[in-house]
């Protein structure tokens, strides 16, 4: 029997690796008990989930788990820091039956804010989160102190994880505005914006509680009032009726109940 000739050997090696990783990565570890107690104690979204509910919150954490790395930098990471990273991607998506993160290959933590050129040491170190663009298209960086603030209960309407995952939806489109084509229907859109727009005419003239970081364009308005929407889901919705209705749309969520 013929042996194959080496140019053929290359690429069949290749494509068995190939499948044996992806089958690896993609393989999903439930949730252990210990898991679980900590996302009750720790993420009010999961916590105020009926059974049925956590168990698919559940298994889009386990999935996120998968498909995503996380990785401390200048820190050792813990299960907790990792289970609130998989909830901040989850809970902007839980309204949806089938959504993956395919512009998102991997989440680094770092011990605390950083500076543009992504170093946690020294001074101007101001940011808390940000998707990457350029060479680090496809990650994430967070800090782990805004991290678990945005999941304490003096958070307020702010979780930065959430933000920064919001920006990964709106961006999924392949333009971060802050409209999230992906997500809304096409007659929403000019309401939509109309809305931005109006609102962030009310923030500058200091006639909104909107965290006034909302008007630095579309896309951050976005991001901030959806930390809102999640975070503060009933105010949201006391105060600015129109917007979390609008909301509600673009998740398919009613947090409010």
């Amino acid at each position: 029997m013929n042996s194959l000739p080496y140019i053929y050997l290359v690429p069949i090696t290749i494509l068995v690796l190939y499948f044996i990783l992806k089958k690896k990565k993609t393989s999903i570890e439930p949730l252990t008990d210990d898991d679980k107690k900590i996302l009750e104690d720790y993420v009010g979204f999961y916590h105020n989930l009926d059974s049925t509910d956590k168990q698919r919150f559940e298994h889009k954490v386990a999935e996120f788990f998968s498909a995503v790395r996380i990785e401390g930098v200048g820190l050792e990471m813990t299960t907790l820091d990792e289970l609130l990273i998989a909830s901040s991607a989850v809970i902007p998506i839980f309204g949806f039956d089938d959504w993956h993160y395919r512009n998102l290959s991997s989440v680094l933590l770092y011990p605390d804010t950083f500076n543009k050129d992504f170093q946690f040491e020294g001074g101007e170190r101001n940011i808390m989160g940000m998707v990457g663009t350029g060479y680090m298209n496809g990650q994430m960086i967070l800090s782990r102190s805004a991290l678990r603030h945005g999941f304490s209960k003096s958070a307020g309407k702010e979780n930065t994880a959430i933000h920064e995952f919001v920006h990964l939806l709106d961006k999924s489109d392949g333009a971060t505005d802050g409209i999230p084509e992906n997500l809304m229907s096409h007659e929403y859109t000019l309401p939509w914006v109309k809305m931005m727009h109006e609102e962030i005419e009310r923030i500058a003239d200091n006639k909104s509680d909107i965290n006034p970081y909302a008007i630095t364009n579309e896309a951050e308005f976005f991001a901030v009032v959806s930390e809102y929407f999640f975070e503060k889901p009933e105010l949201l919705k006391e105060k600015h009726p129109e917007l979390y209705h609008q909301l509600s749309i673009i998740f398919a969520q009613q947090p409010a109940g």
